[in-house]
């Protein structure tokens, strides 16, 4: 079983920046893709980026490319999203989800909210 806990919303105004991080349990983290999706109010739940597994690869949505970035630190079981130039439409409720094959566990999310 692996718990995951999101750290690190916030309000901010736009333009500004936040780091969130995605704290796991589990001896096998790094074999571990990391997604970070995001819910706005009365809108589904959509793909902001991802790490993969031992591949280390990272992806990101198009809405975000440019201006969020997605690290790992595996010795620490940590992986982090950065935020910077933040929108008004970047607010949500921001989730991690750790998933290897067929196990997929989620943490409860935390608050970005951005001022224009």
């Amino acid at each position: 079983q692996v718990q995951v806990a999101e750290s690190g919303g916030g309000l901010v105004q736009a333009g500004g920046s936040l780091r969130l991080s995605c704290a796991a349990s589990g001896r096998t983290f790094s074999s571990y893709a990391i997604r970070w999706l995001r819910q706005a109010p009365g809108k589904e739940r959509e793909f902001v980026a991802v790490s993969t597994g031992s591949g280390g690869n990272t992806y990101y949505a198009d809405s975000v490319k440019g201006r969020f970035t997605i690290t790992r630190d595996n010795a620490k079981n940590t992986v982090y999203l950065q935020m910077n130039s933040l929108k008004p439409e970047d607010s949500a409720v921001y989730y991690c989800n750790a998933q290897l094959r067929s196990s997929s566990y989620w943490g409860q999310g935390t608050q970005v909210t951005v001022s224009s």
